[in-house]
């Protein structure tokens, strides 16, 4: 995948970061660690700037973005409701379950938006929350904007650095992301088991 990748980059320039990010965002197994760095090594032989990239990779990242949200509007809260109510009973789930978990992110969802930016997977799969709780589109670009910027902007830089060695650095992001990955899996069995308690005492 790598190799079509810095392939496409070298055809299509800005086009091509822009169009490969919207996609990482849309498909989060693109690994946006190759073309941000791969993007920052271009810049040093060609034509390309690094404050172009990260402009073209940052729209991606909201094109991307917006697309998500779009389809977390289509799950909103009254279509899981009647979910909930034909199936809920076999996760054991209920209309008041849904509505705790939409309070939370309206509560904490931009913060969680603008961090959730700077995590593997999570930074593209957080708009499908974002939308279902009708987050507040106008902040939901600006906060999505500000973190795609610091992402990008991070990755770009380094892979201008380090040049011709920019694989290297995928090697060391792929670390990150796997511990990313790893974390992330914890919290989901941590959460889990503190759920079936939860109900446990309940019932």
């Amino acid at each position: 995948m790598e190799n079509w990748i810095t392939e496409f980059m070298s055809e299509f320039g800005y086009i091509g970061v822009l169009l490969l990010i919207m996609l990482e965002n849309i498909f989060p197994p693109i690994p946006s660690e190759v073309i941000l760095t791969f993007g920052g090594f271009m810049t040093t032989f060609s034509n390309m700037t690094p404050l172009g990239v990260i402009i073209a990779a940052t729209i991606g990242s909201v094109i991307g973005a917006m697309i998500l949200y779009s389809i977390g509007l289509l799950i909103d809260v009254s279509r899981l409701e009647k979910i909930v109510d034909r199936w809920g009973h076999l996760l054991r789930l209920t209309r008041k379950d849904i509505h705790k978990a939409d309070a939370w992110f309206d509560k904490y969802g931009p913060w969680t938006v603008f961090f959730c930016r700077l995590v593997p997977l999570i930074r593209s799969l957080i708009s499908v929350p974002a939308g279902m709780s009708n987050m507040n589109f106008p902040l939901f670009i600006l906060l999505t904007t500000l973190g795609s910027l610091l992402w990008n902007g991070i990755l770009v830089s380094v892979g201008v650095a380090v040049g011709d060695n920019w694989e290297s650095i995928v090697y060391y992001m792929d670390i990150y992301s796997n511990i990313a990955y790893v974390l992330i899996g914890m919290s989901g069995v941590a959460a889990t088991i503190w759920y079936i308690r939860f109900r446990r005492k309940r019932a």
